[in-house]
């Protein structure tokens, strides 16, 4: 693929890139024109994935500090997912070599093949000098279905990408398709439940029980699921066990926005983010919803309320808006309009562009030009903030400075989505679940 933007020369780049790596340029990088301010803002938190990556493995840590310190984290399954989608982005934009970034995946999955799996689910946390699963709570010591379904995302579009006939490229494709047709999604029905479950332990079981009933972020763990060559669920579960879930159908009005799906008000905004880095929502309809329609109410709803602003928390506003998971003074936690404690996310508004672009961009230059000097950092935006407590995260997120660099390359050229929906075997999986899209008309890439 050639590399998509045509916005500003080589010079011109460096001298963005050298204005916006300096936090107190961050309120004249608002100021640049829409195209650049989007190359800069996806090129500097790539830097996240790129100079920030764990070195043992090049996984992506769960989280970086503003203040650079090395501090021994583990790596996260979904994040790497969302980091090894940002290397082909920035393959495409120039940033680094198609070489630099092959070496790079290849680190990656010379770890993982090495790694411990589950019924070839990874845990949702890794120790990366040991490859020791570090549980997320005390019996989330195993599999992590729903985590290693956003790594496969990505390692799905890579193999689509990667698609040359050299020695390292058909090595990069062997190694993906071994560890994407080794995850057994089947096992993770309990045996033949109409429903998948989220984790499996071989110490303790089944013993937390959780089963994915939608409508959450989990749309693209049952896709992958429907689509795996040799472990792939039926249908059934998908309709008798995501779509059965009680916060499921909606079809209720919030600031007079129509909700097809979900909890009321729409839940976090990542619901529009994670699965959406891969599936493309525009014209993906099934029995119960049209999901580009859905998404765009969800935030709609989230924009809303921001805007009415009902508990009357300070700096909320046109510009400022979007609630989901993100960093609280308390600890990490779930924002929506139904759980609003003043906590505002820049990831959420910036990674939904493709369905609110205007508001999206005039969040962005808020977030630069009214808060940039404690917004703005090596790694981009971090993650949260809260003016009515005066507080301000000094950290940065995998799992939420990646949907900013793919939804933002998703609204300009729709790379991300394309790359992924013209997978052979997520196409079968999505028909097979009933799905409409205008990708399944179309030729595959291999």
């Amino acid at each position: 693929m050639a590399n998509t933007d045509r916005s500003s020369s080589p010079k011109a780049r460096a001298r963005l890139l050298a204005e916006s790596n300096r936090g107190s340029s961050a309120a004249a990088l608002a100021r640049q024109p829409t195209d650049r301010l989007l190359e800069a803002v996806q090129r500097q938190t790539f830097r996240f994935f790129w100079e920030g990556a764990e070195p043992t493995s090049a996984l992506a840590p769960d989280r970086r500090s503003t203040h650079d310190r090395t501090v021994e984290v583990p790596v996260t399954m979904a994040g790497s997912g969302f980091g090894v989608m940002a290397l082909i982005v920035a393959i495409e934009r120039g940033w680094i070599s198609r070489d630099a970034a092959l070496e790079r995946l290849q680190r990656m999955l010379d770890f993982l093949i090495s790694a411990p799996c589950y019924h070839g689910a990874f845990s949702h946390f890794m120790h990366a000098r040991t490859k020791a699963t570090v549980p997320l709570t005390r019996k989330d010591d195993g599999g992590d279905l729903v985590e290693t379904s956003y790594l496969c995302m990505g390692l799905l579009c890579a193999r689509q990408y990667f698609d040359r006939n050299t020695s390292a490229e058909k090595k990069l494709r062997a190694y993906i398709t071994d560890l994407w047709e080794g995850v057994e999604w089947s096992w993770y029905t309990q045996g033949g439940r109409q429903v998948l479950y989220w984790h499996w332990s071989p110490n303790n079981g089944w013993s937390m029980n959780h089963a994915i009933r939608g409508w959450d972020e989990c749309l693209v763990t049952y896709v992958l699921a429907a689509s795996a060559p040799r472990y792939r669920i039926d249908p059934s579960v998908y309709h008798q066990g995501y779509a059965a879930g009680r916060n499921y159908l909606n079809g209720k009005s919030y600031y007079g926005v129509e909700l097809p799906l979900g909890m009321p008000y729409g839940g976090p905004l990542f619901f529009t983010h994670y699965s959406f880095c891969g599936l493309d929502p525009r014209g993906l309809q099934d029995r119960y919803a049209d999901y580009w329609q859905k998404n765009l109410n969800h935030v709609r709803i989230n924009y809303a309320h921001c805007v009415a602003n009902p508990h009357r928390y300070k700096g909320y506003g046109p510009s400022c808006w979007g609630l989901t998971a993100s960093e609280d003074k308390g600890g990490y936690s779930m924002h929506d309009p139904a759980h609003d404690n003043g906590t505002i996310a820049p990831t959420a508004a910036v990674a939904s562009i493709p369905y609110a672009p205007r508001a999206a961009m005039r969040a962005l230059r808020h977030f630069l030009g009214s808060h940039g000097q404690r917004l703005w950092g090596r790694y981009g935006l971090t993650d949260a903030f809260s003016q009515s407590r005066n507080w301000y995260a000094d950290t940065f997120l995998a799992i939420d400075q990646g949907p900013i660099i793919l939804m933002i390359e998703n609204y300009r050229t729709g790379l991300l989505w394309k790359l992924f929906m013209s997978v052979p075997e997520v196409q079968a999986g999505l028909r097979s679940l009933g799905f409409a899209s205008p990708h399944l008309t179309r030729r595959t890439r291999r």
